[in-house]
Formats: structure tokens, C-alpha cells, sequence
């Protein structure tokens, strides 16, 4: 194993792509690093998630205004992690008016929101460009419970908390018009599949509520776009399959009573012949089975990653 986390040794720049899939989505996607979407309407834009830093997102910003010189009037988040977050403070000056994220979106931020920008910046430098731009902590602006239906003009985008995954307070953006979904983290494909605030035994679930909706196209938190009905399952099921391998093995080593190094090397039996060359694979995995290891030990509430615990998790799975 790395003696260093694997994403520090990530310094290659990703290709970005910037596609449309309807009348008025288009997904910003750059090969397994973090998604954004665009919901351009009649008379207004939403970016769901913001990017890391401000600066980072003014790449996106000048996609948008290459297509539109409408406002991006609303910035969603799909869900709270810094990589996803910090970069909100740039649209303002764009015309954003409500940064919209749900309860249980609100509640991390509040519990564990500093230590996470701290741990993430810490872990992941090339996705943190000019870090001195972020202002601090995004807040949001309108919170919701469970579903938020806005009006883009006639253009109706609904935003949903249909079941904790990825983190207990996952939003997705639907276009029921046109069936396109933006899932953010609790759909990734062809990438690693990050759990370290996961609640698993819930996510398949919830992953059966989104495959319900029955997209014809879907922006995954990581990875490529889905640009047909087939392909949003092939996505769900890479993710489900993930969750539950990775969640069932812990399971099983705990029950055995077996050492979190242990039930790592069980999981990289198992996952490495499946997962081993998708992008992040390496970085995620550790964090993943920490998570596995202590929901399936009782732990429901995920602990909160700080630099610290990283490095002392990181040091558990190198000793001996």
C-alpha cells in the first residue's frame, strides 16, 4: 500500500467535457472527478453543485455563459462535501439569489462541516486549485424536508431527499418533463464510489426509489453521463453493487471478529477484480471500508473524518 494517500500522488489534470442532454441539461463531467449540472430554463439557470473553489468553478461559469447570459439564479447541493461546496461564493456574481440544500444537508454542515473542508483539502490538493478563494463555509439559503418543486419559467425542476445513501441528506434534481436526473453521489459510475459518510444499509434502498423515476438520462456524481434509459441502470447497478459488496463483507469480518485491516484486505478480495482500475478507486477504499467497518460494528451515525483520523486510519491499515 501507498505511504501516502493515493489522491496526493493525483496531480494529472482531467479532460472536461461539457455535453447536453436535453432542451435544457447539460452535465459538466471530467473523468471520475466530481460532476457538476446546468438547468438552463426560460428565464433563469440551477448549477447543481458548485465545484471546490471558487476559482474552479468560473471554468464552469464561462461554459454557461457561453451558451446563455440568463441568471444562474439557484445553486443546489446535491449533498455536503467540500469538494462538491466551496465553490458557491462564485455565482453570486452570476445572479444566484438561493443556495437550496436539504435538511439533513444543513445539519452536516453545521455538525461537521469545518473538520470536513480541513480533511478534504488535506487529502485531495488538485481539486482544491487556489484554495485561498474560498471564503469559508457554504451556507445554504433555503433548506428543505423532502421535496422542493421550482419554476424555471415553464420549466419544472423538482428537487428531492428520497432516502440517505451517500450521506443522510442526498438531493436529487429531476426534470419530469424530459426525465432527466442529477443524482449526485448516490449514483457514481466508472469511478470510486466514496463512503466514508455513508448510511449503507439504507442506499440500496433508496437507489431502488431513484430507479423508479425510470430516467432516460442521468449526471451521476462521478463518471460519464447517461444518455439512455439502459445505461441510467447500468449506473445504479455499478452503484448498488459497490454499496452492497462493500457492506456485506464488513459485515461478515466483524461478525467474525476480525481487525479493520483484516476485513480491508477481505474487501480488496473481493472488489479489487471488479473495481481495481476505475478512477479513485485507491483513494476511496480506505475510507469506504472504515465507514463499512463501523456501521457494521453499530455505528450508525458516520464519525466525523478530520486530518487527523485520516492519517491515524491511514496509519491502522499500514501497521504489521
Amino acid at each position: 500500500m501507498s505511504k501516502q494517500f493515493a489522491s496526493k500522488g493525483d496531480l494529472t489534470a482531467k479532460q472536461i467535457t461539457f455535453t447536453q442532454l436535453s432542451e435544457n441539461a447539460w452535465a459538466y463531467t471530467a473523468e471520475g472527478d466530481p460532476n457538476s449540472g446546468v438547468i438552463i430554463g426560460d428565464n433563469a439557470c440551477m448549477v447543481i453543485d458548485a465545484t471546490a473553489t471558487p476559482a474552479m468553478a468560473r471554468d464552469l461559469i464561462a461554459r454557461i455563459r457561453n451558451i446563455t447570459d440568463k441568471p444562474i439564479k439557484y445553486v443546489v447541493l446535491s449533498h455536503y462535501h467540500a469538494v462538491r461546496v466551496l465553490g458557491a461564493s462564485a455565482y453570486f456574481a452570476e445572479g444566484a439569489q438561493e443556495v437550496i440544500a436539504s435538511r439533513g444537508t444543513w445539519d452536516l454542515i453545521a455538525e461537521r462541516g469545518e473538520a470536513d473542508m480541513k480533511s478534504e483539502i488535506e487529502r485531495f490538493p488538485r481539486l482544491f486549485q487556489d484554495v485561498e478563494s474560498i471564503p469559508g463555509l457554504t451556507w445554504p439559503t433555503l433548506v428543505f424536508e423532502k421535496e422542493l418543486t421550482l419554476h424555471l419559467g415553464k420549466l419544472e425542476v423538482k428537487l428531492m431527499h428520497i432516502g440517505p445513501g451517500h450521506t443522510k441528506g442526498d438531493t436529487i434534481a429531476w426534470i419530469p418533463s424530459q426525465r432527466v436526473c442529477f443524482s449526485g453521489d448516490l449514483v457514481e459510475y466508472n469511478a470510486g464510489v466514496y463512503t466514508g459518510d455513508a448510511q449503507l444499509e439504507e442506499w440500496p434502498q433508496t437507489l431502488e426509489a431513484l430507479r423508479a423515476l425510470k430516467a432516460d438520462k442521468l449526471v451521476p456524481g462521478r463518471g460519464p453521463a447517461m444518455t439512455n434509459a439502459a445505461d441510467c441502470e447500468k449506473a445504479i447497478e455499478y452503484t448498488r453493487k459497490w454499496v452492497t459488496d462493500l457492506y456485506s463483507t464488513a459485515k461478515a469480518g466483524v461478525a467474525a471478529g476480525k481487525s479493520l485491516k483484516q476485513v480491508f484486505a477481505d474487501t480488496r478480495a473481493v472488489m479489487d477484480p471488479v473495481f481495481g482500475n476505475v478512477f479513485i478507486y485507491e483513494h476511496c477504499l480506505p475510507f469506504d471500508v472504515s465507514r463499512a467497518f463501523d456501521e457494521a460494528s453499530g455505528i450508525k451515525h458516520p464519525r466525523i473524518w478530520t486530518a487527523q483520523r485520516d492519517i491515524e486510519m491511514w496509519q491502522q491499515l499500514q501497521q504489521g
